[in-house]
């Protein structure tokens, strides 16, 4: 084994954390260190609809109170709240309500059901298509105002209101109760469409997904008669609402209703004490970044790094591996950005976190016969890791494609030579361009397919082609370059991931309305089974009995069964 690109320290490594079982365009640095979802000491009861107070609706309450704040065309505010993180998308509604409560929103659906008018929903803005921006929406309802983070003594579970941040969620959870989330990297995406969606980051190979700790929901829905209400769903066995609790754990936003807040609380939970009702974060992080220059890598040495990476993590994410402390993202840069980076995060409590980063390290670069740069290389408490560019999300300015991929093992030979052939086209240079594959598995494995709405349970890599520029001329040249490059990687299976024994599909978060049109899914596979396999159908069952008419929907959204 050839000799570690890191340094090592000999300081001692500190106690683990808890862990719940079960569960042409922007600068490099810019994003993802090169790429691109405050808590008092005591506990305070959240302000969440009982059971009991869930049949209002918004017939009955629509007057009852002021209207909520809108915003429309004239208001200086309408050129921010029109849009979202990418600005490819930018709306024309004819208002946006401002939401600061439960009421607020049933209010808001209500007057959209009655009126005629198409609705959208948007927490945090980071969706990578135009579902919330499309210039057929009417009204969009803003929930980021909506951002309470507190805890619920009757339900022994942490509420959070979908306009919260992660950043936010991350600090207050730790510093009131020294609790977290297994949640995402990117601290301004906000809870309202992440945990929906899944919810995966540096710490799920450890504690598992963001909603396999999600206890419950409280959401707006629209009854067959047209009547809006808040219902509350959760995971106990004997809730008849159960089932709109499981389509939230995975199911993706804008499909059932309107979500205002979440209930967190792992599942083994016991005890009334907020500090045992979630996992633990480290204490502190071991943070790396080395780089491989590409004026160094031939293609048979690209190869081989990719294949390195692609088995180690082959052999190393099952949920009993020491590796479950170890979290990385590969991200191969077209070849105008200079280098194939890796960076890497180790809970600095696991025992031989260094040994593990070390080794780590020298296994993917192993046989290159280049060693890498050593860019960084530090320990740091868990929560200042949490805001580290390493992982963090894109400049908010900018514009964006990204497509999806779940790996049940390392790549084949011919989606390496596709990539490869694409990060080094003399006739397209953006530094921005790359392929962002992350650590997956470990505990995110443990959990049955179907006992949540995400079924990718036994793969290993997450990753995306995904491209960031800036100017909307260079709209053409970039989609083309992420479409391209996604379409040779995957032509053994009609220009997707078709599940099979390497690939499983793509991840509902990073919607991609690509994969619904036959010019790039030549493969037969629908997009929804791309997303939720065989759940599908079960997702369809859900809508028919919680949004009948088909009110929400998008360009994916679930159709009734």
């Amino acid at each position: 084994m050839p000799t570690s690109a890191l340094p090592t320290d000999s300081s001692p490594a500190t106690a683990p954390g808890r862990r719940p079982a079960g569960g042409a365009g922007v600068r490099r640095r810019a994003f993802l260190s090169g790429t691109a979802a405050a808590g008092g000491a005591l506990a305070a009861t959240a302000a969440g609809l009982a059971p009991a107070a869930a049949a209002q609706s918004g017939r009955r309450t629509a007057d009852a109170g002021a209207t909520p704040l809108s915003v429309r065309p004239a208001d200086q505010r309408y050129a921010d709240l029109r849009r979202g993180t990418n600005q490819r998308w930018v709306g024309s509604p004819e208002r946006i309500v401002l939401a600061t409560s439960t009421a607020d929103v049933v209010q808001a659906v209500q007057q959209a059901v009655d009126s005629g008018k198409r609705l959208a929903v948007r927490s945090g803005g980071h969706c990578y298509e135009d579902f919330t921006t499309h210039p057929d929406i009417d009204i969009v309802v803003d929930l980021s105002r909506m951002d309470d983070i507190s805890y619920d003594e009757r339900r022994r579970a942490f509420s959070v209101q979908p306009g919260a941040p992660l950043g936010r969620v991350y600090d207050r959870l730790y510093k009131g109760w020294g609790v977290y989330l297994p949640a995402g990297n990117c601290p301004t995406v906000a809870a309202g469409g992440h945990i929906q969606g899944g919810g995966y980051g540096s710490m799920s190979r450890r504690d598992g997904l963001a909603v396999d700790h999600l206890y419950g929901i409280e959401i707006v829905v629209v009854q067959a008669d047209g009547t809006a209400k808040a219902v509350t769903a959760t995971c106990e066995l004997d809730d008849p609402h159960r089932e709109l609790w499981w389509a939230h754990t995975g199911g993706g936003g804008g499909n059932f209703g309107v979500v205002t807040r979440y209930w967190l609380r792992s599942p083994d939970a016991r005890g009334s004490d907020p500090a045992a009702q979630l996992p633990t974060p480290p204490r502190e992080v071991w943070l790396s970044e080395v780089a491989w220059p590409w004026e160094q890598l031939t293609e048979a040495r690209f190869a081989r790094l990719m294949w390195n990476h692609g088995d180690w993590h082959t052999r190393n994410s099952a949920p009993d591996s020491p590796y479950t402390a170890l979290f990385s993202q590969l991200k191969p840069f077209h070849k105008s950005a200079g280098a194939v980076v890796l960076d890497s995060l180790v809970d600095a409590g696991a025992p031989g976190a260094e040994r593990l980063l070390q080794r780590y390290v020298d296994e993917v670069g192993d046989g290159l016969g280049v060693r890498p740069q050593v860019r960084q290389y530090r320990k740091v408490p868990w929560l200042h890791a949490t805001q580290w560019p390493g992982f963090t999300g894109p400049d908010p300015t900018i514009r964006f494609k990204g497509k999806s991929v779940y790996a049940r093992r390392t790549y084949t030979d011919a989606q390496i030579a596709a990539a490869y052939r694409h990060l080094t086209r003399d006739d397209f240079h953006n530094p921005s361009a790359l392929l962002m594959i992350a650590s997956y598995g470990g505990a995110v494995n443990r959990v049955a397919p179907d006992a949540t709405a995400v079924p990718q349970r036994d793969s290993v890599l997450k990753y995306q082609v995904v491209s960031l520029w800036n100017d909307a001329a260079d709209d053409e040249a970039n989609i083309a370059w992420v479409r391209e490059c996604y379409r040779d990687m995957f032509a053994a299976t009609g220009g997707v991931p078709v599940p099979n024994e390497t690939n499983d599909g793509c991840f509902v978060n990073y919607a991609d309305a690509d994969l619904g049109d036959p010019r790039w899914n030549t493969s037969g596979v629908p997009w929804h089974d791309l997303y939720y396999k065989g759940g599908y159908r079960r997702l369809q069952k859900v809508k028919a009995t919680w949004d009948p008419t088909g009110f929400f929907h998008h360009a994916q959204s679930v159709q009734p069964a």
